[in-house]
């Protein structure tokens, strides 16, 4: 069995942490990254390290800055505020096309919801 190094685990919680946010399972963001869904295991268990070659692609399939994956967040914050934040990061990153479809969609969601 392959060593735990302490910043694999670091590293590992934190791509876990940011699969979930994104709503995905590890098969799905395998499929997205061109991994197998058991490496994409041993990366969050500590027991892989990250590439630089698939931090980049994480980080553009997610649109998640680096700093979020090596790092993580530098207070501890509650679900939801990690949720906000991180869609915060992803939404920045988004062409602008995009981001105003986005806008569009949440517009129109918070109206039907009558949260506005």
């Amino acid at each position: 069995m392959r060593e735990k190094k302490p910043l694999n685990l670091a590293v590992g919680q934190n791509v876990k942490l940011i699969r979930e946010q994104a709503g995905l399972t590890q098969e799905q963001l395998a499929e997205i990254l061109d991994l197998g869904d058991k490496h994409i295991s041993a990366i969050e268990c500590g027991t892989a390290g990250l590439s630089l070659p698939v931090l980049v692609r994480l980080c553009d399939a997610l649109s998640v800055t680096a700093d979020s994956v090596l790092f993580g967040s530098e207070d501890a914050e509650d679900g939801r505020a990690l949720a906000i934040r991180l869609m915060m990061e992803r939404l920045q990153r988004l062409p602008d096309k995009q981001f105003d479809a986005v806008k569009k969609v949440l517009d129109a969601l918070l109206v039907a919801m009558d949260l506005s």
